[in-house]
């Protein structure tokens, strides 16, 4: 007895490899839905089949490969010209003729309102295949928006983080902060957190030793890594996350207010000055220490090397001009199909002496801004496609060789 869907029609399955001829006829004298299931490349044989056991050659068809994953692509035709549909597609003749496949039949299912009912495959970067060069650790937040999505993210880390090579200077800080030296401490990053806090569990310290301390952050990353250290921050940026942000909130100096004028700022060792005369123009003493070093990162394997330089990426996430020289050192310059999307100026213009082309720019410095200008950028490109009537394909599968027109989201 066969399976009925929502509006009562029948719904019958075949498996094309084993079905009878018997089994086409009864399919075919209904005229309810029929799932088949069969290979891409012999999609149209099972057409021909319910044809010849009397389905009109207009009924509408859907052909699904890689079903329910970020990967999956979907043809709509009819019985009479789903063979034409796919070799347009230039999907067959391939060598992937024998992947799997699902085929929905009928005039009253799921293939005659595809259009209505295609929201997973209508995501902005549906199956994009995003590099994002940071750690596991650093990348977490960001990779699952971009899953969010469609994209399927591949995080590549550009750089290690290794203690300072003279440890003296970090560990006079930190007796300093437990001694009452600072009237405030700056983090303006995840690893300045992570450097202190080691450096507390070596000397049997915890989060009680901020106690009459003002804690700055730089943005909610690093609030989020105090906070779960224990540690609420006094200060966050209430605009641009950026040392830029922190200074616009950050209080002058007032001796009547504040009984010690001396800030301690954990960093890297590469970091900009930017921060550091900020803070001593608004009247404040600043102990800019080195917590931590920045190396490049060693090589990814092989194959990640191979499909940077060779397009096998759709999109690039640079998050800082660090990025872009260690990506670049380490692995190669991604292929000039790659869309390459930086976080703001300065990394754009480290991209372009790259020799890269930046299609895309997030408008405030935020790897979340970032994600959203990307999913920006995928969806206009993916209407510009509809509208032009051309078929939705990711930028990676664009034909070796061919030139791609710039367009710059902002």
């Amino acid at each position: 007895m066969p399976l009925r869907d929502a509006e009562g029609a029948d719904v019958r399955f075949v498996d094309a490899r084993t079905a009878s001829d018997r089994c086409w006829t009864e399919v075919g004298a209904s005229d309810g839905t029929v799932v088949v299931s069969t290979t891409l490349d012999s999609v149209a044989a099972a057409a021909g089949e319910l044809v010849s056991a009397g389905r009109k050659p207009d009924t509408p068809l859907t052909v699904t490969v890689a079903g329910t994953t970020t990967r999956q692509r979907t043809w709509t035709a009819t019985l009479g010209t789903i063979a034409q549909t796919l070799k347009q597609a230039k999907v067959l003749p391939s060598p992937e003729g024998g992947r799997p496949v699902i085929a929905v039949v009928g005039e009253r299912s799921a293939a005659a309102r595809r259009d209505q009912l295609s929201w997973f495959e209508s995501k902005p970067l549906f199956g994009w295949k995003v590099l994002v060069p940071r750690t596991k650790e650093q990348a977490a937040s960001l990779s699952d928006q971009l899953r969010s999505y469609g994209a399927v993210p591949h995080e590549v880390p550009t750089i290690a983080v290794e203690p300072p090579r003279t440890p003296q200077q970090m560990e006079r800080a930190v007796k300093g902060l437990v001694t009452g030296r600072y009237e405030w401490i700056a983090f303006t990053s995840v690893n300045a957190v992570k450097a202190v806090r080691e450096k507390f569990e070596e000397y049997g310290l915890d989060a009680r030793a901020f106690a009459g301390i003002k804690v700055a952050a730089v943005g909610e990353q690093t609030a989020k890594a105090l906070i779960a250290f224990g540690v609420k921050p006094d200060l966050v940026p209430s605009g641009e996350q950026s040392a830029a942000g922190l200074l616009e909130d950050w209080p002058p100096y007032d001796p009547v207010f504040d009984p010690i004028d001396r800030v301690f700022l954990p960093r890297a060792d590469i970091a900009t000055e930017t921060l550091v005369a900020g803070l001593i123009e608004l009247g404040w003493e600043v102990d800019d220490v080195t917590a931590y070093r920045t190396v490049r990162a060693s090589p990814p394997p092989a194959e990640t090397r191979e499909a940077i330089k060779g397009g096998g990426f759709d999109a690039v996430l640079f998050t800082s001009s660090s990025t872009v020289r260690n990506l670049v050192g380490i692995a190669g310059k991604p292929h000039n199909v790659t869309v390459i999307a930086c976080i703001g100026p300065a990394t754009a213009k480290t991209a372009e002496e790259h020799g890269l082309r930046v299609d895309v720019m997030a408008p405030e410095p935020s790897v979340l801004k970032l994600a959203e200008a990307l999913a920006d950028f995928g969806a206009k490109r993916r209407a510009a496609a509809i509208e032009a009537g051309d078929p939705v394909t990711r930028p990676s599968e664009r034909r070796p060789g061919s030139r791609r027109r710039r367009t710059t989201t902002t």
